[in-house]
């Protein structure tokens, strides 16, 4: 709602008000009953703003951006195990969102009230590949989930809690589960299977609430057979899955999630911007987004700070984008290329772009960019820019 007509269409009934009753007593009933309506209005208005912004940045529940087969796909796999307390295990390439699916199955679960917990396991200290440090550090991935008591170890100044006992009623997401060592597989498996757990340097064993949710971007299976991975946990994680497919599969979601993520832009930056310019949907279209939605969304937000424009135009995309050779976005040729060439390429973006808003009146297009009919003529002539009226 616009708040400035709001008010303007208030002051204009008062006064009408004041200009049509003579009684004092009538002209203030019937001021606060103008003031009460418009009241209720303003409220209304400014919940549903909250509402989109709580939304924008948190996600609607169970909403997964998307309509390729792969996503409604997801979305019902999604309500269908929400409401269990069964294991879940979602799997894709990095970037593909499986945190948010991990986030869309707790919100659209009756512990949506309690709290969300990541535990990222490929950051831990005894971690595949990582130093392994038989539990006694603040990063071990037992004092991360089970917490610790001051003078559990070296370092242990204070009692800290675990993301196992921060997580109670609601869900615990372990985040690259395939990074865990082999002693911290154990571990995990344990407390699955007996839903108890004490801190480090505790003897008190506290039961645990906790809906569990993993990811994984490695192939488990192969793991397993190279001795990387339990065999038995991999079933107890595997209870129910959930696959993500990579963002150059479903081109059709990308211009979505991108007005998704303008939107959200605008809402932490205070900015305007209203749409993507054509030049730049043939780019992000065109682009094989080898970091997936992830990798979109910094693109994204990386244009939405630099633009001056109320649209995204392709030169406002990120270096990796515009110099993309592969997968033919490159606004330059491959290799060197003389300064005459880069001034082609954002004239033709320009002139694209202004005629796709004037549905390719040149003459129209022509006056926003101060040419003369000739020059513009002779501009898209030369450019080989395409004029679609449409």
């Amino acid at each position: 709602m616009d708040f400035d007509v709001l008010e303007s269409s208030t002051f204009a009934q008062i006064a009408e008000t004041l200009r049509s009753v003579r009684k004092r007593e009538q002209q203030l009933d019937q001021i606060h009953s103008i003031l009460s309506e418009k009241f209720h209005e303003a409220s209304s208005a400014h919940q549903e703003e909250c509402d989109k912004i709580r939304d924008l940045v948190k996600g609607k529940p169970g909403e997964l951006i998307g309509n390729t087969s792969e996503m409604r796909a997801v979305r019902d796999q999604v309500r269908q195990i929400a409401n269990s307390i069964a294991l879940v295990l979602v799997r894709g390439n990095a970037g593909t969102g499986k945190e948010y699916v991990a986030r869309s199955i707790h919100q659209l679960s009756d512990r949506r009230e309690k709290p969300f917990v990541t535990l990222n396991c490929s950051t831990l200290g005894d971690s595949n590949g990582g130093n392994i440090s038989n539990g006694n550090s603040a990063n071990s991935f037992e004092s991360e989930l089970f917490g610790y008591e001051r003078g559990a170890f070296t370092g242990a100044t204070s009692r800290r809690l675990g993301k196992a006992e921060l997580a109670l009623g609601g869900t615990l997401f372990l985040d690259e589960v395939a990074s865990l060592a082999p002693a911290a597989q154990v571990k995990l498996l344990q407390f699955i299977q007996d839903g108890k757990f004490s801190r480090l340097g505790s003897n008190i064993v506290q039961n645990s609430d906790v809906r569990i949710i993993a990811s994984t971007a490695r192939n488990l299976e192969q793991m397993i057979q190279q001795g990387l991975f339990r065999e038995d946990l991999y079933y107890r994680l595997n209870v129910f899955q959930i696959h993500l497919t990579e963002l150059s599969q479903r081109k059709t979601d990308i211009l979505l999630l991108a007005d998704y993520f303008i939107a959200k832009m605008n809402l932490k930056y205070g900015k305007k911007i209203l749409r993507l310019s054509s030049p730049a949907i043939d780019m992000l279209l065109s682009y094989h987004w080898p970091g997936n939605v992830r990798e979109l969304e910094n693109c994204i937000e990386h244009a939405c700070l630099v633009t001056t424009d109320v649209a995204i135009n392709a030169y406002d995309l990120p270096p990796t984008l515009q110099t993309d050779v592969t997968s033919g976005t490159a606004l330059l040729p491959e290799g060197t290329a003389p300064l005459s060439t880069l001034i082609d390429s954002y004239e033709r973006e320009i002139i694209s772009e202004a005629l796709r808003r004037h549905k390719g009146n040149m003459s129209a297009a022509g006056r926003d960019l101060d040419l003369s009919p000739r020059v513009m003529h002779y501009k898209v002539n030369r450019l080989g820019i395409e004029v679609n009226k449409s």
